[in-house]
């Protein structure tokens, strides 16, 4: 359980700021959002993320997820008993995998899915708890991940203090390839510039 926590909360982190390098503007409009909440303080802390005063924080990581769940492939299922589904007949003792990755990039249910556009999360009401079905990188119901509580504090606050405390800039190309596996990792290292911001300034 640690080690599985450990490698999403991280690949998680490591996809949302490839995806901030990429998009420039969305990286300052954070950085802009986290800098007022932080005012003069030295530090952001948990306290400053939980008086809900940062959305665009909290829309930046689930657009994160949404393009790049950490496991793309959930849990499998295996069905108790016969079921008809959208008229097909599956018999009981039948495997099933839910396909998250594919379910947040389909047209069907996302206005142009391939694109990393957070402000779609800003007044929308979709969780990753288990109600909105479009959008479930950590599963649902009894054996939904048991880790959001921790994989969500943590992420959000390491990159609110990235946010707050530097600037960044890369020189390479962002390849954003994805590595095939149980966890879909960013298959070339994210390499960064990371300049330290002053109030000040």
């Amino acid at each position: 359980m640690f080690g599985a926590g450990t490698d999403t909360t991280y690949t998680t982190l490591e996809w949302t700021m490839s995806e901030l390098l990429k998009h420039p503007k969305i990286m300052e409009k954070l950085q802009n959002e986290v800098r007022l909440v932080a005012g003069s303080k030295l530090e952001i802390t948990e306290e400053d993320l939980e008086k809900n005063e940062m959305p665009y924080l909290k829309a930046v990581i689930k657009e994160s997820l949404r393009l790049h769940p950490p496991l793309p492939l959930l849990l499998p299922r295996e069905l108790t008993h016969d079921t008809t589904l959208m008229g097909y007949e599956v018999a009981a003792g039948t495997r099933v995998m839910i396909n998250a990755w594919a379910i947040g990039r389909d047209p069907i249910l996302w206005e142009n899915p391939e694109e990393f556009h957070p402000e779609r999360f800003l007044d929308s009401g979709i969780e990753f708890k288990g109600f909105n079905f479009e959008f479930i990188p950590f599963g649902v119901g009894r054996r939904g991940c048991p880790g959001i509580t921790f994989a969500m504090g943590v992420d959000e606050l390491a990159l609110a203090k990235l946010m707050h405390k530097f600037n960044f800039t890369t020189k390479n190309f962002l390849d954003m390839t994805e590595t095939p596996g149980t966890a879909v990792h960013i298959k070339f290292p994210l390499l960064v510039t990371a300049v330290p911001h002053f109030a000040s300034n």
